[in-house]
């Protein structure tokens, strides 16, 4: 059980200047046959983090989690377009379909959720896994969620980059929005020698993911290196723009999700995020009641 304190994220700015971490490399982390992730950690980040809780980046080919609970946070499945096959997703919501390559699947689980999600037959399921944190003010709402197809995702296209809009805005082009935060999510190739600029709004945090290549990013003139794998995390008080270039002679491949800073602590305990230890144990107490919904059979 973790207790995260990201109250006061002031602290870690500097005038009008935004805060930026090092390059983060994530964890290890193997799961049975089938899963293979880098993952990265709140705790291990710190408030620059906020609002996600946990990034895994993950390929998947083999059912490994079977049903399982979440609540007080929000579950997010973007699938990269070069996952093969489709990734079967169920919920005590009544879903029942398969992601296809470039989906997302957002799950704000609020009061309890049931969920499972696993590659079909001869599957290789890529992408990111992530949990988005809520207000304590919203931990309690009822479940709700959103498909977004990826013919769906408005496209941003030059000669030097095609970024899809998977959820929200970016350069004045709108996607679908979010049931729960708000949050614009980028799944984007750069050229070589390319460079997209994005520019966020105030109070946001920012993470990107180099997913395939290096990247160079430059937050108002401070610039980090990513290596392939490799993630950044950005807190914007104000308007912020961000490039992100490609200093390779091939494509490379990134993510990029902002979201709107909680600036509150919380206790996560695996699938659960709540603000106190106290409501953590409730909320066991609720699953292992059934209270949380069940998953119906799937035909």
């Amino acid at each position: 059980m973790n207790a995260i304190n990201t109250a006061g994220n002031q602290s870690f700015k500097s005038g009008n200047m935004a805060a930026l971490s090092e390059p983060l490399h994530g964890t290890d982390l193997s799961i049975g046959n089938g899963f293979e992730a880098q993952s990265f950690r709140a705790q291990e980040v710190g408030q620059l983090m906020d609002p996600l809780v946990m990034v895994d980046h993950y390929v998947m080919t083999a059912p490994t989690f079977g049903a399982h609970p979440h609540a007080g946070m929000s579950a997010v499945s973007l699938l990269f377009e070069d996952s093969e096959g489709l990734f079967h997703n169920r919920d005590s919501l009544g879903n029942d379909f398969d992601l296809r390559p470039g989906d997302l699947y957002w799950l704000k689980a609020g009061s309890g959720a049931v969920h499972d999600e696993s590659p079909r037959v001869d599957a290789r399921t890529h992408g990111l896994q992530v949990f988005v944190n809520v207000p304590q003010a919203q931990r309690f709402e009822d479940p709700e969620s959103i498909l977004v197809r990826a013919e769906e995702m408005p496209v941003i296209s030059t000669e030097e980059y095609r970024v899809k809009v998977a959820l929200g805005e970016s350069n004045g082009v709108s996607g679908a929005s979010s049931p729960s935060i708000q949050m614009t999510i980028l799944d984007g190739a750069i050229q070589p020698g390319g460079r997209f600029a994005y520019e966020s709004a105030s109070n946001r945090g920012i993470w990107i993911q180099a997913v395939v290549g290096n990247l160079a990013i430059d937050v108002e003139g401070e610039v980090r290196s990513l290596n392939q794998g490799e993630a950044l995390a950005v807190s914007a008080t104000r308007a912020t723009v961000i490039g992100i270039s490609n200093p390779l002679n091939e494509s490379v491949h990134f993510a990029l999700f902002d979201g709107e800073q909680i600036d509150e602590s919380y206790v996560q305990d695996g699938p659960f995020v709540m603000g106190s230890k106290e409501e953590i144990a409730d909320i066991k107490v609720a699953y292992e009641a059934g209270q949380l919904g069940l998953i119906a059979d799937s035909s």
